[in-house]
Protein backbone atom coordinates (compact mmCIF):
# COMPACT_ATOMS: atom_id res chain seq x y z
CA UNK A 1 0.00 0.00 0.00
CA UNK A 2 1.50 3.45 -1.10
CA UNK A 3 1.50 6.77 1.15
CA UNK A 4 1.15 9.93 0.16
CA UNK A 5 3.95 12.87 2.08
CA UNK A 6 0.55 13.32 4.38
CA UNK A 7 -0.68 9.93 5.51
CA UNK A 8 0.79 9.97 8.68
CA UNK A 9 -0.64 13.96 9.01
CA UNK A 10 -4.18 12.39 8.11
CA UNK A 11 -3.98 9.51 10.75
CA UNK A 12 -3.07 11.99 13.52
CA UNK A 13 -5.94 13.74 12.83
CA UNK A 14 -8.26 10.77 13.41
CA UNK A 15 -9.25 10.54 9.15
CA UNK A 16 -10.79 7.07 8.46
CA UNK A 17 -8.46 5.83 6.18
CA UNK A 18 -9.10 3.34 3.02
CA UNK A 19 -6.91 1.40 0.79
CA UNK A 20 -7.82 3.58 -3.12
CA UNK A 21 -6.02 2.90 -6.33
CA UNK A 22 -3.62 1.05 -4.36
CA UNK A 23 -2.53 4.11 -1.89
CA UNK A 24 -3.88 4.65 2.05
CA UNK A 25 -6.19 7.28 1.30
CA UNK A 26 -8.41 9.46 3.55
CA UNK A 27 -11.89 8.87 2.70
CA UNK A 28 -13.73 11.13 5.51
CA UNK A 29 -12.71 12.90 8.54
CA UNK A 30 -16.27 14.13 10.43
CA UNK A 31 -18.14 12.43 7.89
CA UNK A 32 -19.73 12.90 4.30
CA UNK A 33 -22.35 15.10 5.01
CA UNK A 34 -20.36 17.81 7.58
CA UNK A 35 -17.12 17.87 4.97
CA UNK A 36 -19.76 18.03 1.93
CA UNK A 37 -21.70 21.27 3.14
CA UNK A 38 -18.16 22.58 4.37
CA UNK A 39 -16.84 22.69 0.83
CA UNK A 40 -20.10 23.90 -0.74
CA UNK A 41 -20.10 26.79 1.67
CA UNK A 42 -17.00 27.38 3.02
CA UNK A 43 -13.52 25.84 2.27
CA UNK A 44 -11.96 22.32 2.27
CA UNK A 45 -8.58 21.27 1.90
CA UNK A 46 -8.20 17.58 0.24
CA UNK A 47 -4.70 15.62 -0.75
CA UNK A 48 -5.06 14.51 -4.47
CA UNK A 49 -1.88 13.44 -4.19
CA UNK A 50 -2.09 10.18 -5.58
CA UNK A 51 -2.89 11.49 -8.32
CA UNK A 52 -0.25 10.79 -11.46
CA UNK A 53 1.80 13.43 -13.32
CA UNK A 54 3.54 13.36 -16.40
CA UNK A 55 5.88 15.99 -18.04
CA UNK A 56 5.78 16.17 -21.68
CA UNK A 57 8.74 18.31 -23.16
CA UNK A 58 10.86 18.98 -26.43
CA UNK A 59 9.92 20.16 -30.16
CA UNK A 60 7.31 17.49 -30.62
CA UNK A 61 5.84 17.63 -27.29
CA UNK A 62 2.77 19.22 -28.74
CA UNK A 63 2.18 17.29 -31.32
CA UNK A 64 2.98 13.71 -29.14
CA UNK A 65 -0.43 15.40 -27.09
CA UNK A 66 -2.76 15.97 -30.25
CA UNK A 67 -2.11 12.86 -30.94
CA UNK A 68 -2.69 10.50 -28.18
CA UNK A 69 -5.62 12.70 -26.82
CA UNK A 70 -9.18 13.85 -28.39
CA UNK A 71 -9.33 17.54 -27.56
CA UNK A 72 -7.79 20.06 -29.75
CA UNK A 73 -3.95 20.88 -27.19
CA UNK A 74 -3.68 23.83 -30.46
CA UNK A 75 -6.04 25.73 -28.75
CA UNK A 76 -5.12 26.70 -25.68
CA UNK A 77 -2.45 29.02 -24.82
CA UNK A 78 0.64 29.26 -21.99
CA UNK A 79 -0.64 29.01 -18.71
CA UNK A 80 -4.01 27.30 -19.70
CA UNK A 81 -5.33 23.87 -19.08
CA UNK A 82 -7.18 21.54 -20.61
CA UNK A 83 -9.68 18.93 -20.04
CA UNK A 84 -9.33 16.07 -22.14
CA UNK A 85 -9.62 12.08 -22.73
CA UNK A 86 -6.72 9.53 -24.24
CA UNK A 87 -9.29 7.11 -26.49
CA UNK A 88 -7.94 3.61 -26.73
CA UNK A 89 -8.57 1.43 -30.16
CA UNK A 90 -11.77 -0.44 -29.34
CA UNK A 91 -13.78 3.21 -29.34
CA UNK A 92 -13.44 3.30 -25.49
CA UNK A 93 -11.23 5.56 -22.84
CA UNK A 94 -7.62 4.90 -21.36
CA UNK A 95 -8.04 8.01 -19.03
CA UNK A 96 -9.39 11.49 -18.81
CA UNK A 97 -7.13 13.49 -17.38
CA UNK A 98 -5.90 17.30 -17.61
CA UNK A 99 -3.16 19.07 -20.01
CA UNK A 100 -1.39 21.99 -18.85
CA UNK A 101 0.29 24.44 -20.74
CA UNK A 102 3.81 25.92 -20.14
CA UNK A 103 4.59 26.72 -23.43
CA UNK A 104 4.88 25.28 -26.84
CA UNK A 105 7.66 22.94 -25.73
CA UNK A 106 6.81 21.99 -21.87
CA UNK A 107 3.18 20.12 -21.07
CA UNK A 108 1.90 18.76 -17.88
CA UNK A 109 -0.18 15.46 -17.91
CA UNK A 110 -2.49 15.46 -15.00
CA UNK A 111 -3.84 11.13 -14.83
CA UNK A 112 -6.22 9.26 -12.84
CA UNK A 113 -4.48 6.89 -9.91
CA UNK A 114 -5.62 3.89 -11.04
CA UNK A 115 -4.21 4.55 -14.04
CA UNK A 116 -0.92 5.76 -13.77
CA UNK A 117 1.44 2.49 -15.01
CA UNK A 118 -1.36 2.14 -18.07
CA UNK A 119 -1.27 5.89 -19.08
CA UNK A 120 2.53 5.94 -19.31
CA UNK A 121 2.48 2.41 -21.14
CA UNK A 122 0.09 4.25 -23.95
CA UNK A 123 1.70 7.55 -23.69
CA UNK A 124 5.15 5.93 -24.47
CA UNK A 125 4.05 3.45 -26.97
CA UNK A 126 2.45 6.32 -29.35
CA UNK A 127 5.52 8.26 -28.78
CA UNK A 128 7.38 8.19 -32.27
CA UNK A 129 7.55 11.92 -32.00
CA UNK A 130 10.44 14.44 -30.83
CA UNK A 131 8.97 14.70 -27.24
CA UNK A 132 10.25 13.20 -23.74
CA UNK A 133 8.00 12.15 -21.32
CA UNK A 134 8.84 12.11 -17.34
CA UNK A 135 7.01 10.40 -14.54
CA UNK A 136 7.00 12.57 -11.98
CA UNK A 137 3.96 10.99 -10.28
CA UNK A 138 6.82 10.40 -7.04
CA UNK A 139 8.00 13.71 -6.54
CA UNK A 140 4.65 15.55 -6.67
CA UNK A 141 2.10 16.41 -3.74
CA UNK A 142 -1.23 17.75 -4.77
CA UNK A 143 -3.79 19.15 -2.75
CA UNK A 144 -7.00 20.85 -3.89
CA UNK A 145 -8.13 23.88 -1.76
CA UNK A 146 -11.70 24.21 -2.45
CA UNK A 147 -14.93 26.40 -1.30
CA UNK A 148 -16.21 29.99 -2.45
CA UNK A 149 -13.54 31.43 0.54
CA UNK A 150 -10.73 30.44 -1.30
CA UNK A 151 -9.24 33.24 -3.09
CA UNK A 152 -9.84 35.06 -0.02
CA UNK A 153 -8.21 32.75 2.54
CA UNK A 154 -5.23 31.72 0.27
CA UNK A 155 -4.31 35.45 -0.80
CA UNK A 156 -2.35 35.60 2.14
CA UNK A 157 0.34 32.66 1.04
CA UNK A 158 1.27 34.39 -2.56
CA UNK A 159 2.32 37.18 -4.02
CA UNK A 160 0.00 35.57 -7.56
CA UNK A 161 -2.98 37.55 -8.07
CA UNK A 162 -5.45 34.60 -7.34
CA UNK A 163 -7.91 36.66 -8.62
CA UNK A 164 -6.14 36.74 -11.54
CA UNK A 165 -6.30 33.06 -12.48
CA UNK A 166 -9.25 32.66 -14.41
CA UNK A 167 -11.10 28.96 -14.69
CA UNK A 168 -9.06 26.52 -16.04
CA UNK A 169 -5.90 28.96 -16.22
CA UNK A 170 -3.11 28.05 -13.74
CA UNK A 171 0.29 30.11 -12.37
CA UNK A 172 4.07 29.05 -11.05
CA UNK A 173 5.20 31.01 -8.46
CA UNK A 174 5.99 30.90 -4.44
CA UNK A 175 3.06 29.85 -1.92
CA UNK A 176 3.26 29.22 1.54
CA UNK A 177 7.02 30.41 1.26
CA UNK A 178 7.72 27.53 -1.51
CA UNK A 179 9.07 28.01 -4.67
CA UNK A 180 7.76 26.48 -7.94
CA UNK A 181 4.05 25.34 -6.86
CA UNK A 182 1.70 25.03 -9.58
CA UNK A 183 -1.41 27.12 -8.78
CA UNK A 184 -4.57 25.81 -10.49
CA UNK A 185 -8.09 27.16 -10.80
CA UNK A 186 -9.37 23.92 -11.24
CA UNK A 187 -10.44 20.89 -9.10
CA UNK A 188 -13.61 18.50 -9.25
CA UNK A 189 -16.33 20.14 -7.03
CA UNK A 190 -18.04 23.02 -8.94
CA UNK A 191 -17.73 25.29 -5.67
CA UNK A 192 -14.57 26.85 -6.92
CA UNK A 193 -10.40 26.79 -5.59
CA UNK A 194 -7.15 25.46 -6.64
CA UNK A 195 -5.14 22.84 -7.25
CA UNK A 196 -1.69 22.78 -6.13
CA UNK A 197 1.00 21.05 -7.36
CA UNK A 198 4.30 21.04 -4.74
CA UNK A 199 6.78 18.68 -4.76
CA UNK A 200 6.67 16.43 -1.94
CA UNK A 201 9.76 17.36 0.74
CA UNK A 202 6.74 21.31 0.54
CA UNK A 203 3.97 18.79 1.29
CA UNK A 204 3.51 19.49 4.59
CA UNK A 205 4.17 22.85 5.17
CA UNK A 206 1.87 23.43 2.50
CA UNK A 207 -0.77 21.85 4.20
CA UNK A 208 -0.26 23.37 7.18
CA UNK A 209 -0.55 27.01 5.97
CA UNK A 210 -3.33 26.33 4.19
CA UNK A 211 -4.98 25.09 7.02
CA UNK A 212 -3.96 27.84 9.42
CA UNK A 213 -4.46 30.57 6.73
CA UNK A 214 -7.89 29.07 5.92
CA UNK A 215 -9.20 28.94 9.90
CA UNK A 216 -10.91 32.19 10.10
CA UNK A 217 -12.73 30.93 7.02
CA UNK A 218 -14.07 28.03 8.10
CA UNK A 219 -11.44 25.65 6.45
CA UNK A 220 -11.61 21.74 7.18
CA UNK A 221 -9.74 18.89 5.76
CA UNK A 222 -11.88 16.86 3.61
CA UNK A 223 -12.10 13.39 2.63
CA UNK A 224 -12.90 11.11 -0.99
CA UNK A 225 -15.57 10.51 0.31
CA UNK A 226 -17.00 14.23 0.22
CA UNK A 227 -15.19 15.09 -3.25
CA UNK A 228 -17.17 11.95 -4.74
CA UNK A 229 -20.33 13.03 -3.81
CA UNK A 230 -19.42 16.64 -4.80
CA UNK A 231 -18.32 16.09 -8.32
CA UNK A 232 -21.51 13.69 -8.71
CA UNK A 233 -23.84 16.56 -7.49
CA UNK A 234 -21.73 18.36 -10.74
CA UNK A 235 -22.26 15.41 -12.83
CA UNK A 236 -18.57 15.13 -13.56
CA UNK A 237 -17.47 11.77 -14.71
CA UNK A 238 -15.48 8.96 -12.44
CA UNK A 239 -12.96 7.04 -14.12
CA UNK A 240 -13.55 3.48 -13.27
CA UNK A 241 -17.50 4.20 -12.70
CA UNK A 242 -18.98 6.38 -15.63
CA UNK A 243 -16.21 5.68 -18.25
CA UNK A 244 -13.59 3.24 -18.63
CA UNK A 245 -11.84 0.85 -21.21
CA UNK A 246 -15.39 -0.17 -22.60
CA UNK A 247 -17.59 3.50 -22.68
CA UNK A 248 -16.98 5.95 -25.75
CA UNK A 249 -16.44 9.59 -25.48
CA UNK A 250 -19.64 10.18 -27.32
CA UNK A 251 -21.57 7.72 -25.23
CA UNK A 252 -20.56 9.44 -22.35
CA UNK A 253 -21.36 12.93 -23.60
CA UNK A 254 -17.92 13.81 -23.85
CA UNK A 255 -18.45 14.91 -27.30
CA UNK A 256 -17.20 18.83 -26.87
CA UNK A 257 -13.89 17.30 -25.69
CA UNK A 258 -13.94 15.31 -29.32
CA UNK A 259 -12.62 17.14 -31.91
CA UNK A 260 -12.77 15.60 -35.32
CA UNK A 261 -10.75 18.25 -37.21
CA UNK A 262 -7.70 16.88 -35.60
CA UNK A 263 -5.87 13.53 -35.86
CA UNK A 264 -5.63 11.19 -32.97
CA UNK A 265 -5.65 7.83 -32.25
CA UNK A 266 -9.16 5.89 -33.30
CA UNK A 267 -10.57 9.18 -35.08
CA UNK A 268 -11.93 7.25 -37.83
CA UNK A 269 -13.70 4.74 -36.09
CA UNK A 270 -15.15 7.10 -33.19
CA UNK A 271 -16.42 9.20 -36.31
CA UNK A 272 -17.80 6.36 -37.42
CA UNK A 273 -19.83 5.49 -34.10
CA UNK A 274 -21.20 9.34 -34.23
CA UNK A 275 -22.29 8.80 -37.93
CA UNK A 276 -23.84 5.42 -37.49
CA UNK A 277 -25.78 6.34 -33.81
CA UNK A 278 -24.94 5.56 -30.75
CA UNK A 279 -26.47 2.79 -29.26
CA UNK A 280 -26.38 4.03 -25.61
CA UNK A 281 -25.87 7.22 -23.63
CA UNK A 282 -24.51 8.44 -20.82
CA UNK A 283 -27.71 10.14 -18.63
CA UNK A 284 -28.49 11.80 -15.22
CA UNK A 285 -31.14 10.96 -12.84
CA UNK A 286 -33.39 11.92 -9.75
CA UNK A 287 -34.69 9.26 -8.18
CA UNK A 288 -38.21 10.25 -6.74
CA UNK A 289 -39.58 7.48 -4.72
CA UNK A 290 -37.16 6.01 -2.04
CA UNK A 291 -33.56 4.50 -2.06
CA UNK A 292 -30.58 5.26 -3.40
CA UNK A 293 -28.74 3.79 -6.20
CA UNK A 294 -25.52 2.54 -6.32
CA UNK A 295 -22.90 1.21 -9.11
CA UNK A 296 -24.38 -1.91 -11.61
CA UNK A 297 -27.81 -1.37 -10.05
CA UNK A 298 -30.34 -2.07 -13.51
CA UNK A 299 -31.76 0.72 -14.47
CA UNK A 300 -35.71 -0.52 -16.43
CA UNK A 301 -38.56 1.65 -18.42
CA UNK A 302 -41.88 2.21 -16.75
CA UNK A 303 -43.10 -1.35 -17.92
CA UNK A 304 -40.18 -2.83 -15.79
CA UNK A 305 -37.87 -3.59 -18.89
CA UNK A 306 -34.15 -3.48 -18.49
CA UNK A 307 -32.49 -0.77 -20.11
CA UNK A 308 -29.27 0.06 -18.86
CA UNK A 309 -27.15 -0.04 -15.42
CA UNK A 310 -26.16 2.79 -12.76
CA UNK A 311 -22.71 3.85 -13.15
CA UNK A 312 -22.75 6.26 -9.64
CA UNK A 313 -25.33 7.24 -7.40
CA UNK A 314 -25.44 8.18 -4.01
CA UNK A 315 -27.87 10.85 -1.74
CA UNK A 316 -26.43 14.17 -3.01
CA UNK A 317 -26.17 16.41 0.28
CA UNK A 318 -26.77 19.48 -1.37
CA UNK A 319 -29.96 18.59 -2.72
CA UNK A 320 -31.53 16.31 -0.45
CA UNK A 321 -32.23 13.58 -2.87
CA UNK A 322 -30.79 10.55 -4.74
CA UNK A 323 -29.37 11.24 -7.99
CA UNK A 324 -27.07 9.50 -10.20
CA UNK A 325 -25.34 9.03 -13.57
CA UNK A 326 -25.92 5.63 -15.57
CA UNK A 327 -26.34 4.18 -19.08
CA UNK A 328 -29.41 3.37 -21.11
CA UNK A 329 -30.47 2.73 -24.41
CA UNK A 330 -30.69 5.43 -27.04
CA UNK A 331 -34.42 6.58 -27.20
CA UNK A 332 -34.80 6.63 -23.40
CA UNK A 333 -32.17 9.18 -23.35
CA UNK A 334 -33.78 12.83 -22.94
CA UNK A 335 -34.79 14.68 -20.02
CA UNK A 336 -37.83 14.20 -18.60
CA UNK A 337 -38.23 10.46 -19.33
CA UNK A 338 -39.41 8.58 -16.38
CA UNK A 339 -37.32 5.28 -15.46
CA UNK A 340 -37.40 2.44 -12.49
CA UNK A 341 -34.05 2.23 -10.61
CA UNK A 342 -34.10 -1.72 -9.46
CA UNK A 343 -33.07 -1.12 -5.75
CA UNK A 344 -32.90 -4.40 -4.09
CA UNK A 345 -35.93 -6.21 -4.31
CA UNK A 346 -37.90 -2.92 -4.90
CA UNK A 347 -38.75 -0.50 -8.64
CA UNK A 348 -37.94 2.94 -7.70
CA UNK A 349 -39.53 5.78 -9.86
CA UNK A 350 -36.60 8.18 -11.27
CA UNK A 351 -36.97 10.87 -13.88
CA UNK A 352 -33.91 11.76 -16.21
CA UNK A 353 -32.47 15.47 -15.96
CA UNK A 354 -30.72 17.72 -17.28
CA UNK A 355 -26.72 18.65 -15.60
CA UNK A 356 -25.67 19.75 -13.14
CA UNK A 357 -27.77 18.42 -10.57
CA UNK A 358 -26.29 21.09 -8.05
CA UNK A 359 -26.83 24.99 -9.35
CA UNK A 360 -25.01 27.24 -7.18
Amino acid sequence: MKTTALTAIHKELGAKMVPFAGYDMPVSYEGVNIEHKTVREHLGVFDVSHMGEFFVEGPEAEKLIQYITSNDITKIKDGQAQYTCMPNTENGIVDDLIVYKFNSEKYLMVVNASNIQKDWEWANTHNSFDAKLTNASEEYSLLAVQGPKAIEAMQALTEVNLKEIPYYHFAVGTFANCEDVIISATGYTGSGGFELYIKNENAEQVWSSVLEAGESFGIQPIGLAARDTLRLEMGFCLYGNDIDDTTSPLEAKLGWITKFDTEFVNKENLLKQKEEGLQRRLVAFEVTGKGIPRKDYPILDTEGNAIGHVTSGTQAPSLGKAIGLGYVKTGFHLAGTECLIQIRKKQVPAVLVKLPFYKS
